[in-house]
């Protein structure tokens, strides 16, 4: 008996792991960094992976989610990027040696330049300053912090600071920071602005950018360096490439690598896995705009069936790799942006695949609607496969409004239910099919 149940749990394993496996299979031996991950924001899929959920000190990539809060607080209204404030008490926190625009109680500065201090010299008075004016003090805004993050789905996380300070219960993973850094780009686009800056410069203190790949690589628009001792050197970094894609014109990805040796290798680091995800994975329309995918039936309306269509295009990601191979990331030429595999006599050039092999199954999750009905549903669930291996899971929503027949409509629904007037196949659940 017991060998069954190990043999279940074993094969329960197996089949978590085939469902979650990554899109390229690269070897973190090859990789110089204790964590990081690939992550297309458009998909939401994870390209590859190494102790991404491990809790580690985010340092300074902190104050993304400071700036987070921020930019929607701008958004919402609650506060004006050129709204001037004073310097109060706060400041004082600051240590001597930590990054700062040595900003003196009672200086005013804009809400602008706070922000730039904030993304471009990791400025920790900024920090401070702008979690004060937002919340009314620290203890406020730290409890906002993780209130947003919970919000985000960041379950590796927990703050206890704005600026990033190394403390106990401060803590996050490089799958939660990209997580973070999807929703900057998507929710709060702006940020954008601030992280591609090479450098700034507040009352006579220049800031040359430490993200040294803004100077390198065109595409490349931030997002966030951090280091401490017990950190290490860490980068969230993105960049938007063309897709490739009709109607998609750019494609962007984020990396964040943690744990480093150096600020020029967490670049290199970061930018070689970018670059390999962008030559050996692509984007795909799996469902297109307003494509219809199922019809459920209605009873006790008028509504005979109700249409499930999609409200905009279901983007993928899929492998351009043989999913058999496994990838030395020393292996990939960055001037030639392509995998060179020394085989003794030659070097062979691994050109990305041209075809994908992609399945999608549509699970509806209700059999029948019943009237009246106002909700916003699940209704439909497209599971994607590439080579027999899911890949990414697509939840149709749809607001579902559907008003109840009077009695005298439900009259007549009765009296051709008894002469059998209803089609042979009313009341069953249709789906279509999907291709790409």
């Amino acid at each position: 008996m017991k060998r069954v149940i190990y043999f279940i749990l074993a094969l329960f394993a197996l089949c978590s792991t085939i469902a979650n496996a990554a899109l390229l299979n690269i070897n973190p031996e090859t990789v110089e960094a204790e964590a990081w991950t690939i992550l297309d924001p458009q998909s939401g899929q994870v390209i590859a992976e190494h102790n991404s959920h491990v809790q580690r000190a985010p340092a300074s990539l902190t104050k993304m989610m400071v700036a987070y809060i921020a930019l929607k607080e701008i958004q919402a209204g609650h506060l004006n990027k050129n709204d001037v404030l004073t310097a109060t008490p706060v400041v004082n926190v600051v240590q001597w040696d930590e990054s700062q625009m040595y900003l003196k109680e009672g200086e005013q500065i804009t809400v602008d330049h706070l922000l730039a201090g904030l993304i471009v010299m990791s400025a920790n008075d900024a920090a401070v300053t702008l979690a004060e004016k937002i919340s009314g003090g620290l203890p406020q805004f730290i409890d906002r912090m993780n209130k947003e993050a919970k919000a985000l789905g960041m379950n590796d996380t927990h703050f206890q600071n704005p600026a990033g300070i190394t403390m106990p219960d401060h803590y996050s993973s490089a799958s939660d920071l990209a997580r973070l850094g999807r929703a900057l780009v998507q929710e709060t686009p702006d940020y954008l602005n601030y992280s591609k800056q090479t450098s700034f410069s507040y009352n006579n203190h220049f800031h040359k950018a430490t993200n040294i790949l803004l100077k390198q690589d065109p595409t490349v628009d931030g997002m966030k360096t951090g280091f401490t001792k017990a950190a290490g050197y860490n980068l969230a970094l993105t960049a938007n490439r063309p897709s490739g894609l009709h109607n998609v014109p750019d494609r962007r990805l984020i990396v964040v690598v943690m744990g480093t040796k150096s600020g020029l290798k967490r670049a290199e680091v970061a930018h070689k896995l970018m670059n390999l995800a962008y030559t050996y994975s692509r984007n795909e329309v799996a469902i297109k705009d307003k494509q219809l995918v199922a019809e459920l039936p209605v009873i006790k309306s008028t509504l005979k069936m109700f249409k499930v269509e999609t409200k905009k295009p279901q983007i993928i990601t899929t492998s351009l790799f043989d999913p058999a191979q496994t990838i030395d990331l020393n292996t990939f030429d960055q001037p030639h942006q392509r995998i060179m595999l020394n085989t003794g006599s030659l070097v062979q050039t691994i050109e990305p695949l041209q075809q994908t092999q992609t399945q999608m199954n549509i699970e509806v999750n209700e059999k029948l609607l019943t009237a009246p009905l106002t909700q916003v549903m699940k209704l439909v669930t497209v599971n994607v496969y590439q080579n027999n291996q899911l890949i990414n899971t697509i939840d149709i929503e749809d607001d579902v409004n559907i008003e109840e027949a009077n009695v005298f409509e439900r009259f007549l629904f009765w009296i051709k239910s008894i002469f059998g007037l209803f089609s042979a196949d009313a009341g069953a659940v249709k789906t279509y099919p999907l291709s790409q």
